[in-house]
């Protein structure tokens, strides 16, 4: 086990830090730090549900995902100047809400949609994985609010939730990558698991050569330490388990 370009070892994820409340307009919000990249999550209430929900007695959750100009080396231009969202960004956004929705009881939500917004300011590698980090995180305290609010009865979370990414560069197992170390990656993994030690999503992408199902099992199981040792962050910083 080797030194990385930040001095990591393989398997140890960057720093995390979490500000609480960072934008004071909506029910939940969260700016997260996992190294150098830096993203804000809200999450906002919605007292209407899409059309294919209408008389079920259920809520939603969905997001939507966008990397500002300044936040990677090139300026990336903004979806409303080229008149649409990018394949890359509908396929994380979608990933982020399938993930929320995995870990709530949207009957307890009642006929309403909670929107995850996640804005990428710094992109240093695993920002979707940060994304759904982040986003636990701010709808946690959108549906606390709620609760304290009288508007839903009980909290409809039901487990932690957060993701890392991992991937094998030359020859090494590293988690969380940074951007340097995922663009040489030969194999490319962005796992999603819950409290209860489940798996929501694994995506694993063979970039330069296939890899072997022994290496697929060992890149699991540090993923899967990984978020552990994610989940007991969050744990901590909201002082509650699930």
């Amino acid at each position: 086990m080797g030194k990385r370009i930040d001095g990591r070892k393989d398997d140890e994820i960057r720093e995390i830090k979490i500000t609480r409340n960072y934008i004071s307009h909506t029910e939940g919000s969260v700016f997260i730090e996992m190294g150098n990249t830096r993203i804000v999550c809200t999450a906002t209430v919605e007292d209407k549900i899409p059309k294919f929900l209408a008389g079920k007695g259920s809520g939603w959750i969905t997001a939507e995902y966008d990397m500002i100009p300044g936040s990677a080396p090139r300026r990336i231009i903004r979806p409303q100047t080229v008149g649409r969202i990018s394949g890359r960004t509908h396929e994380i956004q979608r990933l982020i809400g399938r993930s929320l929705r995995s870990i709530a009881d949207l009957a307890k939500i009642g006929e309403r949609t909670i929107w995850i917004d996640c804005d990428v300011i710094e992109a240093d590698g695993g920002t979707r994985t940060a994304s759904i980090t982040g986003s636990f995180i701010a709808l946690f305290d959108c549906m606390h609010s709620l609760v304290d609010k009288k508007i839903i009865s009980e909290m409809p979370i039901e487990s932690f939730l957060a993701a890392v990414s991992i991937g094998i560069v030359d020859g090494n197992i590293l988690v969380d990558l940074c951007f340097e170390e995922d663009s040489k990656a030969q194999v490319d993994m962005n796992v999603v698991m819950n409290s209860k030690n489940e798996l929501i999503e694994v995506q694993s992408t063979a970039e330069i050569t296939p890899f072997r199902r022994e290496d697929f099992d060992r890149m699991m199981e540090k993923a899967t330490a990984a978020i552990a040792e994610i989940i007991d962050i969050q744990k901590k910083t909201l002082n509650k388990s699930l």
